[in-house]
């Protein structure tokens, strides 16, 4: 996983760039995400990066996280996430205890967001899946259903991976390419082309984009 940093989705603006164009923004609140603990493949098999954000009181904290906390000399966290290195030689530029902030990235490069989308609870197929649903007419007795099921004597089973209602949303998403429109390295605010998965005040991870490059 290339370098990245912990955010707080506050939520979704707009603002006007130079031409007066108007671009959606998401506004994180970035940082500052202290390093708790670096891992190397000699003593843990990988090489990574165990950051922590958001401080929390001390008396919510055990006392196995609060040794970790202390070890590093920071205040007590409220997430901690690992960021993985290639390898050691990676690791050798970052120190515990160092603090990474907005200035991990640049205005205009691209980044990748990783967080739980908002849980919708239980859902029919045509939220669920866009599915068309049946005539509206009167008898027709056929309105939102999911569809055939399959044959019946042969094979007599559901298909696996056939679309059905069920619980719908809160599950890991990663929202790939978003460009960087500001970074505010005072109040720790990323603005991010575009949304993000995830419901305002939640947690997500905001690393360098691992696929190619793309036009905003």
């Amino acid at each position: 996983m290339p370098l990245g940093i912990l955010a707080k989705k506050l939520g979704m603006t707009q603002i006007f760039d130079k031409d007066g164009s108007v671009i959606p923004v998401t506004v994180l609140l970035a940082g500052p995400c202290p390093i708790l603990y670096k891992k190397t493949r000699e003593k843990d098999g990988y090489s990574a990066l165990q950051i922590g954000f958001d401080p929390k009181p001390e008396r919510l904290t055990n006392k196995p996280d609060k040794g970790r906390f202390d070890a590093a000399k920071s205040a007590p966290l409220r997430l901690v996430r690992e960021l993985r290195l290639e390898d050691d030689s990676q690791s050798g530029t970052f120190e515990t205890g160092q603090v990474l902030d907005v200035g991990v990235f640049e205005e205009g490069e691209k980044v990748d967001v990783v967080g739980v989308s908002k849980g919708r609870g239980f859902a029919g197929t045509i939220k669920r899946h866009h599915t068309s649903r049946g005539p509206e007419t009167h008898g027709s007795m056929y309105h939102r259903r999911p569809g055939a099921m399959g044959q019946s004597a042969d094979p007599s089973h559901v298909y696996k991976g056939k679309k059905l209602p069920g619980h719908m949303g809160n599950a890991q998403v990663t929202t790939l390419n978003l460009k960087v429109v500001r970074a505010d390295k005072e109040k720790n605010l990323l603005l991010l082309k575009g949304s993000v998965p995830g419901h305002p005040n939640s947690y997500v991870l905001i690393r360098k984009s691992s696929r190619g490059r793309k036009k905003a």
